[in-house]
């Protein structure tokens, strides 16, 4: 399974992002295709935090574009939302111990720890810190190899 970070989530929803036509390619390909992939609830709270933050965007994405945005991607038959599982907090202790973890970097140990038992095989992010996690394969789409 393949899950999406927020960052990629907000690129492809906001047409004015240098990145929003390669994380749009990307979105369209997960919810077009027949692989399974998945959305980390945390990154769909921030998601709709973030497009509808009058302090982030000018003009901001309104409530309903958001929740439309987020219904179209939902409406995938291979999407899964992936949430916190009995072992969230041994998952998560873990990886905060091992990554050394503190304040607001809480956020990516908790969709790591998501992802990793979820069965994540890859999470599509822009953000470099998720290589605090060893065991979770982050990769960038926005940039080409």
């Amino acid at each position: 399974m393949i899950a999406v970070d927020t960052n990629v989530l907000v690129h492809a929803h906001r047409a004015e992002s240098p990145f929003h036509d390669a994380a749009r390619d990307v979105m369209r390909g997960l919810a077009e295709g027949s692989p399974a992939w998945g959305i980390p609830w945390p990154c769909v709270h921030e998601f709709y935090a973030k497009v509808t933050h009058s302090k982030i965007f000018r003009p901001p994405s309104t409530r309903e574009q958001a929740i439309r945005q987020l219904d179209a991607w939902l409406a995938s038959p291979t999407v899964s939302l992936l949430g916190e599982g009995v072992d969230h907090w041994e998952r998560l202790s873990e990886l905060v111990r091992r990554g050394r973890v503190e304040g607001p970097m809480v956020h990516d140990a908790r969709v790591a720890a998501i992802c990793l038992s979820h069965g994540v095989a890859e999470l599509l992010s822009a953000d470099r810190d998720f290589g605090r996690f060893p065991d979770l394969v982050a990769r960038n789409p926005l940039i080409r190899r």
